[in-house]
């Protein structure tokens, strides 16, 4: 049975914000539990109403993939948000996803979103802007990035290699049990 309308559009909406990155059509049907075409034209709906409506948003399509992004309008406010955030030092919340990174990376973002348990794009964009940490297309899972340390925080911290942080060997560890662990909870649960 179709949902409603309005409840659709509205899911898509939410995940394309939490999502933060290109989503396929594809991946976004299953995260929200129904078909492709229905996807496709609630998509053309959640489009027509941010371009009607005073929205600074807009959606972004290319090669069966979608984005939730700011208009190009508010460029302006953005480029001086994004100027006085560099001027100003790391927030906490960013010296704690830089750790995440630092000691589990190459990582996903919707893996430090969940280790952190809150959103990080706003995080991981101003962490890239800064130049401390890369993004680079994911090994592990088609249309997905992975982040790790960039070589200017590298150098910053005083390491030549992330196994020079302390206690690196120990965290790795850590997360090599809890990634062992959700493999075998996945694999009963299947």
């Amino acid at each position: 049975m179709p949902e409603n309308n309005k409840e659709l559009e509205a899911k898509i909406e939410a995940v394309l914000f939490i999502y933060g990155e290109p989503v396929k059509i594809s991946a976004l049907a299953k995260m929200v539990g129904t078909d492709e075409s229905q996807i496709k034209e609630a998509v053309g709906r959640l489009k027509a109403r941010l371009e009607s409506e005073e929205s600074g948003l807009f959606i972004v399509e290319s090669d069966e993939r979608i984005q939730l992004a700011t208009k190009p309008v508010f460029g302006k406010i953005i480029e001086e948000i994004v100027k006085a955030e560099i001027k100003e030092d790391l927030t906490p919340a960013a010296q704690e996803t830089l750790s995440i990174i630092a000691y589990l990376g190459p990582i996903s973002r919707p893996d430090i979103d969940y280790v952190r348990g809150v959103n990080s794009s706003f995080i991981l964009r101003s962490l890239l802007v800064r130049g401390l940490v890369e993004r680079n297309p994911s090994a592990r899972k088609l249309s997905s990035f992975d982040y790790k340390l960039s070589f200017d925080a590298l150098k910053q911290l005083g390491v030549s290699k992330e196994s020079e942080l302390p206690e690196y060997g120990h965290y790795r560890e850590i997360a090599k049990l809890f990634a062992e662990n959700e493999t075998q909870e996945k694999s009963q649960t299947e």
